[in-house]
């Protein structure tokens, strides 16, 4: 317990320097890291499938997909490079049924007849490749909120999509158009999304700007959470358990905790720890008592092992 205690009080102090496996992470006790298949290989998501412990990851450099267990050992290739047209992946997330849903970055950009949006069975089994009438769409991450459906970023345009089925049919539609409300700017705009437990409402991070958003599931309607004038900037992926987010920011390597309001409409950044100088975490999921993060490898030029998943366990 002084271990433990030891850490947390080092990892709260503002002028941390990482140099330890101890807060390697994210200023929380590092578990273990589960190593990924990889050869100069790139990545971006993971899914969680809490009933089971599966998780899945998601290869920015060819489209795998690599599929381990929080109580096992190394992750394996599930699914391979270029399969089903899917030359690159980005967010990935479950529903309920173990059902496997993927994001396709800019995969259809340049070549139209390419799908950017997979469904898989938890067997591998392709379910649905689809693509929303947007030639320049970047879907960048996916969730699937409470109601049953997948709600997806578009990092180029202010735009959320969704993708349900209807008894055989699998439909994607744009389903919030936020020109106006949500800024669009150079680089990357709208990442990380999430629902809340209740349902009520989406949680959507914008990286260049650093800032947070709501959006309102019945109404539709959009609105800046308010931080009281703080910035996350490098926003990437996001984890919410209860009222506590976990902003990942990529290049930034630190991960803000935010407390957010019962109604998600304001939050306080209530720290920032900085992660390990040797990697850049894109994204987070929150497994059972722990945070599994991906270590992109988006800092090398040609990225060389390990290749791992870190679980950090919460606080």
């Amino acid at each position: 317990m002084r271990e433990r205690s030891l850490v947390l009080t080092l990892a709260a102090a503002s002028s941390l320097l990482v140099t330890t496996a101890a807060v390697a992470a994210v200023g929380w006790q590092v578990e273990r890291t589960y190593a990924l298949p990889g050869n100069e290989s790139k990545y971006e998501g993971i899914g969680y499938h809490e009933p089971d412990g599966t998780f899945y990851v998601s290869e920015t450099t060819g489209g795998e997909i690599h599929r381990g267990n929080v109580d096992g050992g190394a992750a394996t290739q599930w699914l391979p490079a270029g399969g089903d047209g899917r030359n690159t992946a980005r967010g990935i997330d479950t529903d309920v049924q173990g059902r496997v849903y993927i994001a396709g970055g800019s995969n259809r950009v340049g070549n139209p007849a390419l799908p950017n949006i997979w469904v898989y069975s938890p067997t591998g089994t392709l379910l649905a490749a689809l693509a929303p009438d947007v030639p320049n769409a970047n879907i960048n991450d996916v969730w699937v909120a409470p109601d049953g459906a997948a709600y997806l970023t578009d990092s180029t345009n202010p735009f959320i999509y969704r993708v349900k089925q209807s008894g055989e049919v699998w439909t994607v539609t744009k389903w919030l158009d936020a020109t106006g409300v949500i800024p669009t700017v150079a680089g990357f705009n709208l990442n990380g999304i999430v629902a809340t437990a209740n349902g009520r409402y989406l949680i959507v991070a914008h990286t260049a700007l650093g800032t947070l958003w709501r959006v309102d599931i019945p109404t539709r309607a959009v609105q800046q959470i308010d931080l009281g004038g703080a910035t996350v900037t490098g926003a990437d992926g996001i984890a919410l358990r209860g009222l506590t987010l976990w902003v990942v920011r990529n290049f930034p390597r630190t991960v803000a905790t935010v407390k957010l309001a019962g109604d998600a409409a304001s939050g306080r950044v209530v720290r920032d720890t900085p992660t390990d100088p040797d990697r850049v975490f894109t994204t987070a999921k929150v497994a059972r008592d722990r945070l599994l993060l991906i270590d992109s490898k988006f800092d090398e030029a040609v990225s060389a092992p390990p290749y791992e998943v870190v679980s950090a366990r919460l606080p």
